[in-house]
């Protein structure tokens, strides 16, 4: 029975593995997934899940419950040798070993890019994983707590009302709105604060935000994230963010609670440094259209790889040398293409190239507000968050979670956000040990000194 490892449980990664179950015959082959993650991260509910409109857990997939013929080992894969035919892995508990294959797929996923900003790496968070989209939600809601209990007038209210997004592409746009959203509701339960004490910043180093739509859509979300009071900084950088006090490029500096930096990706440190399999000059592995990796030349045997580190040829695309733009809506489709050309390759039969158009372009500004665009097709406000919300509850894989996020959206609709912030959880332990040295301290026998 040959061995089929698969790198990486993420969109290509999880879809790979869901289509060789439903389609590998019994002792045909096993699979194994390896990824430091027990779950696949739905990434396009991650700015909803900052805004409450998706609960944490419903924006991830388990895989052990969903891929029930896979076996699933917990860690990172560190080094890839082909000519011996193993990975490296790493476990959550430090400890190296190797893993050999007879058939090896790529689909590691990008990491997030970041730039050496001074104070950066101290004060910002991503938004790439549920952990950090929490994360994100919870300091908003404990910043406004911490205000509110400041005086009018006090200084530290700005900068805790303050937020600062880096990066103006779908994950920052949209995550931005719908923290804006979030924000702009709270002030009802906050008699407290005022609407004007709200700062919130889009920082974007391009002339442009949503790179995937055209000229006009993006200038309308600038105008309609400005309208409800955001700031949108074009062809400008971060130049520091010491302590919490942001510089800009402009000149422009403020003090910001909150700094979530979503300014690209760049390819997994295993693709780009630690295996010698063939990458082109930006890190990735060169893939050919059938999602082979190699060139039609020289072809690597029994290795694949698909999603954000592999350079798939764009054959919708009428530009010569194209290669498929790194989202969910390629990334989804190269798994399921790949796992049916290896049970065809394993039976002998014929590989299929991976082709597919685009659906469109779709993003979320926050609650009621979207923008679609298809072929110089253009639908703003609230019929096109209508659109992005019925795609999204159709792609996210899996009846159980497609039910589990409608029932979460009902429940919004007729009793509102859910405002709670459970910040405490990344620190769980201080109240245990708060209540341990108060303990000790009642415990400690009082010496009369006047005796």
């Amino acid at each position: 029975m040959r061995e089929i490892l698969i790198v990486g449980g993420g969109y290509a990664g999880f879809y790979t593995a869901w289509g060789l179950e439903k389609t590998l015959r019994k002792g045909e082959a096993r699979v194994t997934v390896v990824d430091p993650r027990p779950y696949m991260t739905y990434q396009p509910f991650l700015p909803e899940v900052t805004a409450g409109s998706v609960e944490a857990r419903h924006a991830a997939v388990s895989l052990r419950r969903h891929l029930r013929r896979t076996r699933i080992v917990a860690g990172t894969v560190t080094g890839i040798r082909n000519a011996d035919r193993t990975v490296t892995v790493r476990s959550a508990l430090g400890d190296a070993y190797e893993l050999r294959y007879d058939i090896l797929v790529v689909t590691a996923g990008a990491v997030t890019r970041t730039f050496p900003v001074p104070g950066l790496a101290e004060q910002a968070i991503g938004l790439k994983h549920v952990e950090e989209a929490v994360a994100v939600r919870d300091r908003l809601l404990t910043a406004f707590d911490r205000a509110a209990s400041l005086p009018a007038g006090d200084p530290r209210r700005a900068g805790l009302l303050t937020v600062t997004f880096v990066g103006g592409g779908f994950s920052g746009v949209e995550g931005f709105g719908e923290l804006l959203s979030l924000a702009t509701a709270l002030l009802r339960h906050y008699p407290e604060l005022r609407a004007d004490e709200l700062s919130f910043h889009l920082v974007e180093a391009r002339e442009r935000i949503l790179p995937e739509v055209t000229d006009g859509p993006g200038a309308w979300v600038v105008r309609e994230l400005e309208r409800r009071g955001a700031r949108v900084h074009l062809n400008s950088r971060l130049v520091s963010a010491v302590d919490g006090h942001v510089v800009l490029s402009g000149g422009e500096e403020y003090d910001s609670e909150l700094i979530v930096w979503t300014a690209g990706n760049a390819s997994n440190p295993v693709v780009h440094n630690h295996t010698d399999l063939p990458v082109d000059a930006r890190g990735l592995l060169v893939v050919r259209p059938d999602l082979r990796v190699g060139t039609d030349a020289a072809p690597v045997p029994d290795v694949w790889a698909a999603g954000d580190d592999a350079a798939v040829p764009d054959l919708a695309s009428p530009v010569p040398g194209a290669r498929t733009v790194p989202n969910a809506q390629h990334a989804v489709r190269q798994g399921k293409r790949l796992a049916k050309n290896l049970v065809a390759d394993l039976r002998g039969r014929r590989v299929r190239p991976y082709r597919h158009s685009s659906l469109g372009a779709v993003a979320t500004l926050g609650l009621g507000r979207g923008i679609f665009e298809f072929r110089g097709i253009v639908v703003k406000g609230f019929p096109a968050w209508l659109m992005h919300r019925g795609y999204h509850v159709l792609a996210v894989p899996t009846w159980e979670r497609k039910i589990r996020v409608l029932a979460v959206w009902l429940t919004a609709a007729l009793f509102g956000r859910d405002l709670v912030s459970l910040a405490s959880v990344q620190h769980p332990r201080e109240a245990f040990l708060a209540g341990a040295a108060a303990g000790e301290r009642r415990a400690t026998p009082v010496v009369d000194r006047a005796a």
